[in-house]
């Protein structure tokens, strides 16, 4: 016996792997702000449990805390905290960007935005590296 009615069977999904997450390849310039953004994300995130922990020597104790400090002021340490500040000001400039075509301002020049947001944070890393180091 045939049914009179018609199903359409349910549209099939693509498999999306997690690299397409972060997959760069025939990205348009807004795909690139929006893995720049996630990126850059996620190390603020692992930063701030990183943070946490180390954060964790002070209940340790003077000395501990101490000898932790001492080990954070070697030169890799120092070039890890200035790719830190140009993740969180890439991240926050890419934010501001992000609110400000979210209320419909800039939305047309959505790319001069990013590629400004880029120059600026690398500007603003530049002088903290020099004021670091």
């Amino acid at each position: 016996m045939v049914s009179d009615t018609y199903q359409r069977p349910e549209p099939r999904q693509p498999k999306r792997r997690f690299g397409d997450w972060f997959r760069l390849r025939g990205r348009s310039v807004g795909g690139w702000a929006f893995v720049l953004h996630r990126l850059t994300g996620l190390v603020l995130v692992f930063y701030l449990f990183l943070h946490f922990y180390f954060l964790s020597y002070l209940a340790r104790g003077p000395e501990a805390y101490a000898a932790m400090v001492a080990a954070m002021k070697s030169l890799w340490i120092t070039v890890l905290e200035v790719g830190l500040i140009a993740a969180t000001l890439f991240h926050g400039l890419n934010g501001l960007r992000l609110m400000l075509m979210g209320l419909n301002v800039g939305v047309e020049r959505h790319e001069a935005m990013f590629w400004g947001t880029v120059v600026l944070s690398a500007l603003l890393t530049l002088v903290a590296a020099v004021l670091m180091l």
